[in-house]
């Protein structure tokens, strides 16, 4: 049984209804990525499996239970959590105050933990006494996916990790999920950096107008010619972010 089942999933933004039955699973200790075009609803499907927009049909399972239209703090209680693309770490706190505010939904902050963050993000470490806001792009991603698994999560969901950072930092901040997935914690993205995202990914989605259009491994949608075609622009994999576009939907 999968750890993530989402089944033909509607939801949307007001009174536009962005995905029209869309379904996906992950299972334990995998890597899946949910690529598409503009518009497709990626991120969408990601926050109405979290809670933070409704589910208008469709169910969301997770360990074996019904989290459909559960409140995110919910979710988060149940072994989920979420990493969303921006305004992702409290600026005026610093590295280690983001960290601990990571533990909110629990009675004590777990210092274990704390430290094995420290030892997966050295840069964290390093840094535990600077505000966050004064950190790179690339820094506050790996501090708000390190804030993240404060609550030993069983499945992180990471909406667009490698946007708007420099190049150089892409390849890093992929390594760091990757890091995560080994560490026992399967990981659900929304990428743009489609190319990248399918190379590092056990499976892979891609959406079309709210729907799935297609499902395989990473490797299969890479070597798939119509998705090269028609998702990965030909030899540079780029995708644009979808967030804009159906937030103001």
């Amino acid at each position: 049984m999968a750890l993530l089942e989402a089944r033909d999933i509607v939801s949307g933004y007001g009174d536009a209804e962005i995905l029209h039955g869309v379904s996906l699973d992950v299972h334990e200790d995998e890597i899946v990525s949910i690529i598409g075009p503009n518009g497709a609803g990626k991120s969408t499907l990601m926050k109405a499996i979290f809670g933070l927009i409704d589910c208008w049909e469709g169910t969301v399972t997770f360990d074996s239970g019904d989290i459909t239209n559960l409140r995110p703090d919910e979710i988060t209680r149940n072994g989920m959590c979420y990493v969303p693309q921006t305004d992702n770490v409290f600026p005026s706190l610093t590295v280690e105050e983001n960290l601990r505010m990571g533990a909110y939904i629990l009675d004590d902050v777990p210092e274990d933990t704390l430290e094995e963050i420290f030892g997966l993000f050295p840069i964290l470490d390093e840094r535990r006494g600077q505000r966050a806001g004064t950190m790179s792009g690339g820094q506050q991603q790996m501090l708000a996916m390190g804030r993240a698994l404060m609550v030993d999560p069983g499945l992180m969901l990471v909406d667009e990790p490698s946007a708007g950072l420099a190049p150089d930092l892409v390849g890093e901040v992929f390594e760091k999920i990757i890091d995560i997935n080994e560490a026992g914690t399967a990981i659900l993205m929304v990428e743009q950096n489609a190319r990248e995202a399918l190379r590092q990914s056990d499976r892979g989605y891609v959406l079309e107008m709210g729907e799935n259009r297609f499902e395989d491994t990473g490797e299969a949608l890479l070597e798939n010619e119509e998705v090269a075609e028609l998702y990965l622009g030909g030899g540079g994999g780029q995708v644009p972010d979808d967030e804009t576009d159906e937030s103001a939907a």
